[in-house]
C-alpha cells in the first residue's frame, strides 16, 4: 500500500460518474415534464377542493425520480442499497380523489424512464397520456348522477313532485325519505335529460313543495 492509497478516497470517485451535462439535461427535462403534468391536473382537476400544493408536489416527484435513477443507473452497489432505503419509507397522506393516483405513478414513471436515458419515450408518452386524461377526463355525460332534496307538507305534494321529476327526468328513485309531522323530507337520485335545469324552478313552484335542491354527485362527494 502505498501514500496514495491511504488518501486515496472512493466516495469522490463518485463525483464524476455522472456528467454535469447529463445531470443538467435530465433535471431540465424532469422539470419540463413535471410542469406539463401539472398543467394536464390543473385542467382535469374535478374534486371539491383544489389543491395548488399536490400540483407543485407532482413537479417535485418528477424531478426528485430522475435524481435518484440517475445515481441508482450509475452504480449497481448504491441501486441495492437504494432499494432498502426506500423500501422503509411510509407515506400517511390519505388520497381522495382516485384519479390523484394515475397522476402520482405519471409523475414517478416519466422520472424514472427519462433519466434511464429515453428521452423520446418520456415525453411522446406524457404528452399522449395528457391529451387522453384532458379528453376523457372532461367529458361530461348528461347521464351522471344527481341529487334532488325535496321537501314537501305532505302525500298529496309528494306524489305531484314524483310525477313530475319522473317526467322531465331519464331515471328517479328515492334513495331516502325523512317524515316529520306537515313536512317530508327526500333524497332522490336522478339522471338528466339534458344539462337545462330549469325543471328544478319548476319543482320549487308546485304546490305543497317547500324547496328544491338539486346538487351533482359522483360517488364520493356532493357539489
Amino acid at each position: 500500500m502505498t501514500f496514495r492509497d491511504v488518501f486515496k478516497s472512493s466516495f469522490l470517485d463518485n463525483v464524476s460518474s455522472i456528467s454535469i451535462l447529463d445531470m443538467a439535461l435530465a433535471l431540465v427535462l424532469a422539470f419540463g415534464l413535471g410542469l406539463f403534468i401539472f398543467f394536464i391536473y390543473k385542467k382535469t382537476y374535478a374534486g371539491v377542493m383544489y389543491s395548488s400544493s399536490f400540483g407543485v408536489t407532482l413537479v417535485a416527484l418528477t424531478m426528485i425520480t430522475t435524481l435518484v435513477i440517475l445515481a441508482v443507473t450509475s452504480n449497481v452497489v448504491l441501486s441495492l442499497g437504494m432499494v432498502g432505503a426506500l423500501s422503509i419509507v411510509r407515506f400517511r397522506t390519505a388520497i381522495k380523489e382516485p384519479l390523484d393516483i394515475a397522476f402520482l405513478f405519471w409523475a414517478i414513471a416519466a422520472g424514472i424512464v427519462l433519466a434511464a436515458g429515453m428521452i423520446p419515450l418520456a415525453v411522446f408518452g406524457s404528452v399522449l397520456i395528457g391529451i387522453i386524461l384532458l379528453v376523457f377526463a372532461n367529458h361530461k355525460d348528461m347521464a351522471n348522477p344527481y341529487i334532488v332534496v325535496l321537501t314537501c307538507d305532505g302525500h298529496e305534494s309528494e306524489e305531484k313532485a314524483l310525477s313530475f321529476l319522473k317526467e322531465r327526468t331519464k331515471r328517479c328513485s328515492v334513495k331516502s325519505k325523512s317524515v316529520r309531522k306537515g313536512s317530508v323530507e327526500l333524497n332522490l337520485e336522478v339522471r338528466l335529460l339534458s344539462d337545462n335545469t330549469d325543471f328544478i324552478n319548476e319543482l320549487s313552484d308546485l304546490e305543497g313543495v317547500q324547496s328544491a335542491v338539486l346538487v351533482s354527485y359522483n360517488g364520493d362527494y356532493m357539489g
